[in-house]
């Protein structure tokens, strides 16, 4: 797959097909669109292609600071390669873009720039300034400038806005069971691990402490829950802790990971961290004794859901 940072970055011959939309997650629903556009590319003889956006469009006209997002930038590039798409083109959003006309928007990025005969999109997509274009307007522009229109049904795209909200709900619930179910993988949170206060250590417990650089990246609820992840090229389980480490009078929000069976400095180090399922609360313990006592029941509590 290649990926191209903006519109103007494009480079191709050959002629697209492509379906627009932020697929944040790429979850069970996306895939099933993507598969579609993908398969169909095959088929006419064209390279499959998705147009993204990023920022997130709600930062930047509604400045919303607070939208948690379920992929990085990363993530969603990952995961869509792993489809087997040809083309990701990522345009920056912002204020001076969203005031193209439909016209402009079709004729100049989509038939000029992207060399489009095909747009796979749903019911209620609209586009161009003020987002005063539809679908019908979009058959007509494809009747125009020679492109094929397929709309992706009603049910179709109410399954995609239902996903995407049931696991940002069971994410900040603490249920990963859930949202695994919907996403279709183990969700993951991806950062660079940083020195901490060493008291995990001093537990026996030893830490990556995990500093996640994106603010807009959905964190799950406050608990522990057991995880793997690929370190050096192995599959190691472990367990996470997300909180303020109360029983140590911690003030600042982190992400600890401790893993079983390995040894290695993985200080500035980027690692990625799957979530399998929460086993419990955050938790004040009344002595750092009775929080190591918890530590090694929360250790076997998650080896028994690998085992």
């Amino acid at each position: 797959m290649k990926t191209f940072n903006g519109i103007s970055k494009f480079k191709s011959a050959e002629p697209t097909i492509i379906t627009i939309g932020t697929f944040d997650g790429v979850h069970i629903g996306h895939r099933t669109i993507l598969q579609r556009l993908i398969n169909n590319a095959k088929t006419k003889g064209l390279k499959s292609a998705v147009l993204t956006f990023f920022p997130h469009p709600r930062m930047v006209l509604q400045k919303d600071t607070d939208i948690k997002l379920l992929n990085t930038l990363v993530e969603k590039k990952e995961s869509m390669e792993a489809l087997g798409l040809d083309y990701l083109i990522v345009h920056p959003f912002t204020k001076e873009f969203s005031r193209l006309s439909a016209l402009e928007f079709v004729r100049d990025l989509l038939v000029d720039q992207l060399r489009v005969k095909k747009v796979i999109i749903g019911y209620d997509h609209r586009f161009g300034r003020n987002r005063n274009a539809n679908i019908k307007d979009l058959i007509g522009f494809g009747h125009t400038f020679g492109f094929e229109v397929e709309e992706i049904p009603a049910q179709e795209i109410d399954d995609v806005s239902v996903s995407s909200t049931k696991i940002r709900r069971a994410l900040l619930s603490g249920d990963v069971h859930t949202a695994n179910g919907y996403l279709g993988y183990h969700y993951m949170v991806s950062g660079t691990v940083r020195k901490g206060k060493g008291l995990g250590h001093q537990m026996g417990f030893p830490t990556a402490n995990l500093a996640v650089a994106e603010a807009y990246k959905l964190v799950p609820e406050n608990g522990v829950y057991a995880v793997h992840a690929f370190l050096q090229g192995t599959k190691v389980h472990g367990m996470m802790n997300i909180g303020y480490n109360p029983t140590v009078n911690g003030t600042e929000k982190s992400i600890e990971v401790h893993f079983f069976d390995f040894e290695g400095d993985l200080y500035g180090q980027s690692i990625e961290v799957r979530f399998l399922k929460k086993i419990r609360d955050e938790k004040k313990f009344a002595s750092v004794v009775l929080l190591k006592e918890q530590l090694q029941r929360d250790r076997e509590t998650c080896l028994g859901l690998i085992t």
